[in-house]
Formats: C-alpha cells, sequence, structure tokens
C-alpha cells in the first residue's frame, strides 16, 4: 500500500518556514508557489513537504533580494513544467546578484575591520580618525 503525503497546516508550515500565515496566503494570492494549495473538506488549506521545500527556497531567494516578480516568473516557468533554459536564467541573474552583493559587503566588512583595529589601537590621547573612503566609490567628484 503506497505510502500518502505528510498533509501540513498552515500553521504547521508557518512554523516549519519562518513564514507568517498572513505571508502563506500572500505567496499564494501572488502565485509564488510551484503547486496550487489544496483545500481540505472544511476549506482549509493543506500543503505537503514539497510545499515546504519550495517555500524554504522563496525564502532563501527573498532574503537575498530578488524581488517577487522575478519569483513570481520563476514560479510560473516551474509549473509550466519546460523552460529549463529560461529557469536557469532567472537563478543564474539572480547568483550573480547574490555575488556582487557579497563583494559589496565584503568591501563594507574590510573597512568597518580597518576601523575596529583602529580603535583598538587608538587611546584618549591617540584618538581614531575619521575619514573613511567609501569602497563603493570609485571615482572622485570635480571640485570646482
Amino acid at each position: 500500500m503506497p505510502e500518502t503525503a505528510t498533509e501540513l497546516s498552515i500553521g504547521q508550515v508557518a512554523a516549519r518556514t519562518g513564514l507568517s500565515i498572513h505571508a502563506l496566503r500572500f505567496y499564494e494570492r501572488e502565485g509564488l508557489l510551484a503547486n496550487p494549495v489544496r483545500r481540505d473538506p472544511a476549506g482549509r488549506r493543506v500543503y505537503t513537504e514539497q510545499d515546504v521545500q519550495w517555500l524554504n527556497l522563496c525564502v532563501i531567494l527573498r532574503t537575498t533580494g530578488m524581488p517577487l516578480p522575478e519569483i513570481r516568473k520563476y514560479a510560473d516557468l516551474v509549473r509550466q513544467g519546460a523552460g529549463h533554459d529560461e529557469r536557469l536564467a532567472v537563478l543564474r541573474r539572480h547568483q550573480e546578484h547574490v555575488m556582487d552583493q557579497l563583494s559589496a559587503l565584503t568591501d563594507s566588512l574590510n573597512v568597518i575591520s580597518l576601523k575596529v583595529r583602529a580603535y583598538e589601537d587608538s587611546s584618549e590621547e591617540n584618538p581614531v580618525e575619521h575619514e573613511c573612503r567609501s569602497p563603493f566609490v570609485t571615482e572622485h567628484p570635480e571640485q570646482g
């Protein structure tokens, strides 16, 4: 006899994904889920393990800055079943975005680490200079 998929309530899914019940309903309304959410005979939402895995991916994509329209586009492609190259392109674009974010954060962390070391090496008699060049600005504006 085949094992039936575990059915999860919206509260259980909220606890497992870190998303609020309101956010889960929002994700459903906005077409961000890979599969339609089933309903039990009383009309309550019923989720599967596969839904939880998809929502965990959505959380990761959102946490790393993927806009909702891009997640919706990706979900649409997954629902269509085809579009392997298109799905790959969406993920590659986002991968590049995340890599750029990591680079910018690393540059910022390096500046902060320099400031921490400067404070550790300073005293009241030898205060820290507050000069700081932004790691994000590559050119100096012309002075007139």
